[in-house]
């Protein structure tokens, strides 16, 4: 009989060489998974991922929630639990998948933080240049920003992926598929700038990273966290602020400035451009513009 600890391996296993997911989703899936095993585990009978009925995953959905788990959140931890049990059917493990009938919560259109170009220079204002730390936090916000990456691409950024000349950056994303973005002159700068202070560590390990801690280490996303919140706190900002609003800002001052949609679909190297429509909701005043405009009642 197929345990769970086997079956949640072999899950990761398929999800990464099969899907080939980053290491963040895989997590991700494989935690939702491991909820289910502790939730049948202390369970008198429990015969394992392969006894499970959909009676039985309703059940367990139907628990009470801790009072922070948003609708958001459990949608994606059913996604999960779909996941893993699609991968059993495919294995040959089951011959029906228990989860195929499970419904997600309804969800409504939430529309990402931005921040203004005066709040994300009221962060840069924040940072103190005269420590070793100052140039590299700066040059972090200014990537951010002008190419729109996910924290997880920024940590991970090298030396070798930033062609100056050209003005482009080589962005390793989701599934480790590559995309060219390009970079401002302003981002080019404050990196250039950060060099200098990067080639002084005493010690460097991961020499061809861009972006290294005290240590000459490869920041981890925890540290990015950190640092952008506590310049948000410094500059008196009241939003939750993430390294992902940097994202969100990047992708919605380009629309609002008139982008092409598609053209910022393949900066942010989203796969459907339903993704990237979110972006067209936000530009409240652009929308108000228009209805005065042209609406026959305004």
């Amino acid at each position: 009989m197929l345990s769970w600890k086997q079956s949640i391996k072999d899950f990761g296993n398929y999800l990464r060489l099969e899907k080939s997911l980053s290491e963040n989703s895989i997590s991700a899936y494989c935690d939702d998974v491991r909820k289910l095993e502790r939730h049948f585990s202390v369970l008198p009978g429990d015969a394992g991922p392969l006894s499970v009925t959909y009676a039985d995953l309703r059940d367990f959905l139907a628990r009470p929630l801790p009072e922070s788990q948003s609708p958001r959140t459990q949608a994606r931890m059913i996604s999960g639990i779909k996941a893993f049990y699609k991968f059993l059917l495919i294995e040959g493990e089951i011959a029906a998948n228990p989860a195929s009938l499970l419904e997600s919560p309804k969800l409504g259109l939430k529309l990402p933080e931005v921040l203004s170009t005066k709040e994300i220079d009221s962060m840069i204002q924040q940072i103190d240049l005269s420590k070793p730390e100052g140039h590299r936090n700066k040059a972090i916000i200014e990537t951010l920003y002008g190419c729109g990456l996910r924290v997880s691409e920024l940590v991970t950024l090298r030396m070798t992926d930033i062609h100056t000349g050209e003005g482009f950056v080589t962005v390793t994303g989701k599934g480790n598929k590559q995309r060219l973005v390009p970079i401002s002159d302003k981002a080019l700068k404050e990196i250039d700038n950060y060099r200098h202070y990067r080639n002084r560590l005493p010690q460097i390990y991961d020499t061809n990273i861009m972006f290294l801690n005290r240590r000459g280490k490869r920041l981890t996303r925890a540290m990015i966290f950190t640092i952008v919140r506590d310049l948000a706190a410094r500059a008196g900002i009241k939003k939750k602020i993430s390294p992902h609003t940097f994202r969100h800002s990047f992708a919605t001052h380009l629309i609002e400035g008139g982008a092409d949609l598609r053209a910022v679909q393949e900066m942010l190297g989203h796969e459907s451009i339903l993704t990237t429509e979110i972006y067209t909701h936000i530009d409240r005043t652009y929308l108000r513009d228009n209805l005065i405009m042209f609406h026959p009642r305004a």
